[in-house]
């Protein structure tokens, strides 16, 4: 029998730095006798957690979430699949049926399951949603105080199992809060909060859980975190899809990309989060248990999120579309492609994933939009859409790769993407100088006369693929005459995201349903009620902090339309061409996640071929992955 400390040591090579910090007779000591039979190694994206004993996940950059906190212990209303779902994308998970709004979407009525339980044997009700809403309110540091505060005029539980939600205005997308795709606002215990003091200083530990497993352990330094079945899983809304087949999980820091190959390779660690396409090719060359998303070429699962350069455009060198405009003309999307994915990118020019129903719905019917659209130079009007570089990528790849890339037009744009922005260098300068920059020495310079200094922070080994195409993108503005810099963030991006502290970085502000058409995942988050003034903290998402009363009437309509309303599709349409004509991020490409994962102890991954989950191992929904999962042999 294979214990977890001989399997903790393996996943991160030099796992004697694992163990050589817990003190013999610990009390949250490392197990000796979990057989690897029983257990899933899971990599943490999130790496080694610095604050590894909080578990307040209400707290606003407190904490860890990624650690098997909102995958395996929480659980709230709704969730929403960005792949099949294994009952349909939508799932009725607290609640017990879709939420009910009156004629206006200024109330929300929910009906909530019984039978479910925390895992301290006190039953969940209505009274924990009302609890996790007004205590978010009260404290303003709480992670969804101002989305929620801005939302709710009151809420109330008529009984054990009824919440009405009264809207200060209306909202039709008010549920998505409580809706997971890859988070939301997760249901808090009453019965504990009500005796804590001071919410925003609690660091639940040792955390109540409401989903199917509990924290068994964890090591103090953060490297590890142990979850266990929970005899009473059938009190959990997961048993009504059947029993998790691992009775552990173990998130972990498996170390740096080449760290975790090593580790897949010996079946040490069963799902790798995420590495560098070259990782995901090893792998597929060297193990005959390893098995992506796709069996082959380009292997990477797309998420439905949208890489892009997010400006700060609180920065006075960034408010000028113009100058946004300026530097998207300066970037070569095929060499970003290839340096970033090896060629394995979808690439997108709207601000859209071109994965699940999006191509479909907005990417093919605005393709005619944007070959006609039209900027203003200054000097004279251009139209900068090419919708030939999709097929180019494909043509430079096609000698290597041979009939692993498609010739039918349709699989090209499906796989590479459509249409991008042309290199316009000329172009480009025209724009800079139409907002007061200029020349000098070959050397641009603001209007005030300093050195055009462009930061674009990255992850650096923790997100290979988008530190390279960072890399990518200041080399063409260093070429074009920017003072451009990489600024590697390792671990500390978050944080400095959410503080305004940069000037561009490589991520995404933009995550969609996916399985849906609806926009609102994101696009209610970019409203300018939840923009924060310089140097203070950004609520989610809206990372460029970038305002507009254009867009704020987009939003404030498509919360006036019902869920599934096709008028939905149009309204976002329109944000797509507002966000177009502003480029407040410059998109570059659908996220591509090598997400490698190891059937040697277990069988019954999610696929592309049974495509009932995201199996990306950070997600709040790949805890339906668990109940698919089976013993290999």
């Amino acid at each position: 029998m294979r214990c977890i400390r001989a399997l903790l040591l393996a996943a991160c090579v030099l796992g004697s730095l694992l163990l050589a910090s817990v003190e013999p007779g610990h009390a949250q000591g490392i197990p000796q006798d979990i057989p690897r039979k029983d257990l899933l190694i899971l990599e943490n994206p999130e790496g080694t957690v610095k604050n590894s004993g909080w578990f307040n996940i209400w707290v606003i950059n407190a904490g860890a979430q990624s650690n098997g906190l909102q995958q395996a212990a929480l659980d709230t209303l709704w969730y929403i699949d960005p792949e099949s779902g294994l009952d349909g994308v939508w799932d009725n998970s607290l609640a017990a049926d879709k939420p009910q709004y009156n004629a206006d979407f200024t109330e929300m009525t929910v009906k909530l399951r019984s039978g479910i339980f925390w895992s301290d044997g006190v039953e969940f009700t209505a009274d924990d949603v009302v609890a996790t809403v007004m205590t978010q309110i009260k404290h303003p540091a709480m992670r969804f105080s101002a989305v929620l505060a801005s939302n709710v005029a009151s809420v109330e539980a008529p009984d054990a199992r009824t919440v009405v939600f009264k809207l200060k205005k209306p909202n039709s997308r008010f549920h998505t809060n409580f809706t997971v795709r890859w988070g939301a606002v997760w249901i808090l215990p009453k019965h504990v909060f009500d005796k804590v003091e001071d919410p925003v200083k609690f660091d639940f530990n040792k955390p109540i859980s409401l989903g199917a497993y509990v924290l068994h352990s964890y090591d103090p330094d953060g490297k590890w975190y142990i979850w266990q079945l929970r005899d009473d899983w059938q009190r959990t809304t997961l048993a009504r899809f059947g029993k998790p087949g691992p009775k552990y999980l173990a998130y972990v820091d498996p170390g740096p990309p080449d760290k975790r190959v090593i580790a897949q390779l010996n079946h040490e660690l069963d799902v790798i989060h995420d590495i560098a396409p070259e990782g995901m090719f090893a792998l597929a060359k060297q193990s005959k248990t390893t098995r992506a998303w796709f069996k082959g070429f380009p292997y990477g699962h797309p998420d439905p999120t949208l890489p892009a350069v997010i400006f700060n455009t609180q920065n006075e060198n960034f408010k000028n579309p113009d100058v946004r405009w300026a530097l998207a003309l300066l970037i070569d999307i095929k060499a970003v492609a290839m340096a970033a994915y090896r060629g394995a990118a979808t690439i997108s020019a709207i601000g859209v994933p071109p994965t699940g129903t999006h191509p479909a719905t907005y990417h093919a019917p605005m393709e005619d939009w944007l070959k006609s659209f039209e900027i203003d130079t200054g000097k004279r009007k251009i139209k900068p859409y090419d919708p030939t570089i999709g097929k180019q990528i494909a043509d430079m790849l096609r000698p290597s790769m041979g009939e692993q890339i498609p010739t039918d037009p349709a699989e090209i744009a499906k796989a590479f993407g459509r249409g991008w922005w042309k290199t316009d260098p000329v172009a480009a300068q025209e724009l800079l100088e139409k907002a007061g920059f200029s020349k000098r020495g070959g050397a641009w310079v603001t209007p005030d006369g300093k050195p055009f200094t462009v930061r674009v922070m990255v992850e650096g080994d923790l997100r290979p693929v988008m530190t390279r195409a960072g890399t990518m993108i200041v080399q063409l503005w260093k070429q074009a005459g920017i003072d451009a810099r990489i600024d590697v963030a390792q671990g500390t991006l978050p944080t400095r995201r959410a503080a305004g502290d940069f000037d561009t970085f490589i991520g995404w502000s933009v995550e969609t349903w996916g399985g849906h058409q609806d926009l609102s995942y994101f696009l209610d988050s970019w409203h300018s009620q939840f923009v924060a003034e310089p140097g203070k903290p950004q609520p989610l998402r809206n990372w460029q902090r970038w305002s507009s009363p254009a867009l704020d009437k987009i939003i404030e309509e498509i919360r006036t339309v019902g869920f599934d309303d096709p008028r939905s599709i149009e309204l976002g349409k329109d944000y797509v061409k507002l966000a177009v004509k502003e480029m407040p991020t410059i998109p570059l490409m659908a996220y591509n996640v090598f997400t490698a994962m190891d059937q040697t102890y277990w069988t019954g991954f999610p696929t592309a071929e049974n495509p009932y989950t995201n199996p990306v191992p950070n997600w709040g929904n790949s805890r339906y992955m668990f109940v698919r999962l089976k013993p290999a042999n």
